[in-house]
């Protein structure tokens, strides 16, 4: 399951809550008062802006060419299709459905700059995925950052050794 916080400052304030956690409880079902123990895990990520792909110029490689298939003289005699390159990423494309040059220009911008940010979106989601899981770690029980245990009202974070009551912890008081 996974939250998103609303309020710009919550990146900040749940800084520290990163990592696994043990809760213990006794479920209102239990008869004979045994405790059972869950792992979550939590990951504090910003975030992610959408961010205006520019394309400069001098990055561009235009190649004009003949379009292929059917379509007359004019397809045979004219260079409307268009091959853009994008230097820096070695991304091509090419169009070649418009009867003008001019169009199929723009088509190819349009469609390198869809392509563009595609792969910078995933660059971008696949840095969000290695952060998560190193926050996260194994899940392990072992591996926890905090236990909260609801039968002794109490809260024990590992990392620093401080103990809270756990009602206070759930409503934020800590």
């Amino acid at each position: 399951m996974t939250l998103r916080a609303v309020s710009p400052k919550a990146e900040e304030f749940f800084r520290d809550e990163a990592g696994g956690m043990r809760w213990q409880r006794v479920p209102p079902t239990e008869k004979r008062g045994r405790v059972q123990t869950s792992t979550i895990t939590v990951a504090v990520l910003p975030e992610p802006s959408f961010e205006q792909v520019r394309i400069d110029e001098r990055d561009l490689e235009y190649r004009t060419c003949r379009g292929s298939g059917p379509g007359g003289q004019n397809r045979n005699k004219l260079e409307t299709a268009v091959q853009l390159t994008h230097k820096p990423t070695g991304l091509s494309v090419r169009c070649e459905t418009e009867r003008s040059q001019h169009q199929n220009k723009q088509a190819a911008l349009a469609l390198l700059r869809a392509k563009l940010w595609q792969s910078q979106q995933q660059r971008s989601a696949d840095l969000r995925s290695a952060d998560r899981r190193h926050q996260i770690g194994s899940g392990e029980r072992g591996d926890k950052r905090r236990t909260v245990a609801l039968q002794r009202d109490q809260v024990v974070d590992h990392q620093t050794g401080r103990t809270w009551k756990a009602r206070e912890y759930l409503r934020g008081e800590w």
